[in-house]
């Protein structure tokens, strides 16, 4: 795999702040709601990061890491319109956890995606994309997002966010 970008480590630094202020965010206030600084800073941060994999092409060809970003995207507005309770009712909140916590999902696939297929830079640790490493994070990463919107449900529904 050829060496990073100056325009990648951008993309990559963005990524990381973003999960790093997602993951406060979550820990500090069990849901992302855009009035919070830290919830703010994890939507424009990822907003930032899934733009520029847009503009990151290798062999010119759109793979599934920008397919995520687009998804990534409609995450956010579609967050954004459950925040407003533009439609849905009641359940917007719900959406709005479901679509937010998605976010996590989306920056953390191809992020160990990719950093298992450099890293160590000579002898990197998955040689392809169905490395069973790979397929256990995925795996993992499910997992876990379904745990945290679980416990989201139940804390929106006993706060009476609703």
């Amino acid at each position: 795999m050829p060496e990073m970008s100056p325009f990648g480590w951008f993309h990559t630094i963005m990524g990381m702040a973003a999960l790093i202020s997602g993951a406060y965010t979550i820990v500090r206030y069990k849901i992302v709601e855009s009035k919070n600084v830290s919830a703010k800073i994890f939507l424009l941060t990822t907003v930032i990061t899934s733009v520029s994999a847009l503009m990151i092409y290798k062999q010119g060809s759109f793979g599934i890491a920008h397919l995520l970003a687009v998804v990534a995207l409609l995450a956010v507005a579609g967050g954004m319109m459950m925040e407003k309770r533009l439609i849905f009712g009641w359940l917007c909140p719900y959406f709005q956890a479901i679509s937010y916590s998605a976010l996590f999902l989306f920056h953390l696939i191809p992020a160990i995606t990719d950093a298992l297929r450099r890293l160590p830079v000579n002898d990197p640790i998955a040689k392809s994309f169905e490395d069973p490493l790979i397929l256990s994070f995925y795996l993992a990463f499910l997992v876990s997002y379904i745990i945290l919107v679980i416990a989201q449900m139940v804390w929106i529904k006993n706060n009476k966010i609703v």
